[in-house]
């Protein structure tokens, strides 16, 4: 069974999200503050988490900070509408994705179904080309590991995903849109924000802004030279 952690100090949107997530087949555990949720994440080893930024104790920031230090697991940040520098941050600690308050509890089932299903499958990428190769960056789509220059990079699933599509596509411009599409698939309800969030960690673990060319007003390209 799909396992799913939802950390917040709110009774009533814990109570909410959960009402909606049981039926449709999924083991919700749930913690009310920091602390907690950290200790839920390490012992309970969910499949996604739910996180909500303003917690007492340990806030969400410091433990998504905590948790990307041992776990690639997807995460959903709950942010108030006007917290847009939250928003960043969160996404550049290491979020997948973000829903602000107040929101359709359906949103964010469909949000989690979206996630979890372009987990089990993959973002959907040709699998003819196992492995990527260019002149400084080496994309080992089996393995899952990129190395720039015979340096293995650490990315995130969603960093990498984003690179193998921009890579797999070399030469060409993707838009913000194809890239949604492509990584967080057709239901996405969000913001293109969040490309350019997780474009900029790419890049800067990457090392070289110029393997990945910004089209201005048209989206991004892969420009590292073929071999």
């Amino acid at each position: 069974m799909t396992k799913i952690l939802v950390i917040d100090d709110e009774p009533s949107i814990i109570n909410l999200v959960s009402a909606y997530l049981k039926p449709e087949g999924y083991e919700v555990f749930t913690a009310a503050d920091g602390n907690a949720g950290l200790k839920a994440a390490r012992a309970f080893k969910p499949d996604l988490i739910i996180l909500d930024l303003m917690l007492p104790g340990i806030d969400g920031i410091e433990l998504l900070s905590r948790l990307r230090r041992e776990s690639d697991v997807y995460v959903i940040m709950l942010t108030a509408r006007t917290e847009e520098t939250d928003k960043i941050i969160g996404l550049s600690v290491g979020a997948d994705d973000y829903v602000t308050k107040p929101f359709s509890p359906r949103e964010l089932v469909a949000r989690v179904k979206a996630a979890l299903r372009r987990l089990q499958t993959g973002s959907g990428a040709s699998a003819e080309r196992s492995v990527l190769s260019f002149k400084h960056v080496h994309i080992d789509v089996g393995a899952h590991t990129v190395h720039v220059d015979n340096e293995l990079i650490e990315l995130t699933s969603i960093e990498f995903d984003l690179l193998h599509a921009l890579a797999e596509n070399h030469g060409r411009v993707l838009s913000r849109e194809q890239l949604l599409e492509k990584i967080w698939g057709g239901e996405y309800f969000g913001e293109m924000r969040v490309v350019d969030v997780h474009l900029g960690h790419v890049r800067q673990k990457l090392g070289n802004d110029d393997f990945i060319a910004t089209v201005r007003g048209v989206g991004y390209r892969f420009d590292d030279e073929a071999l």
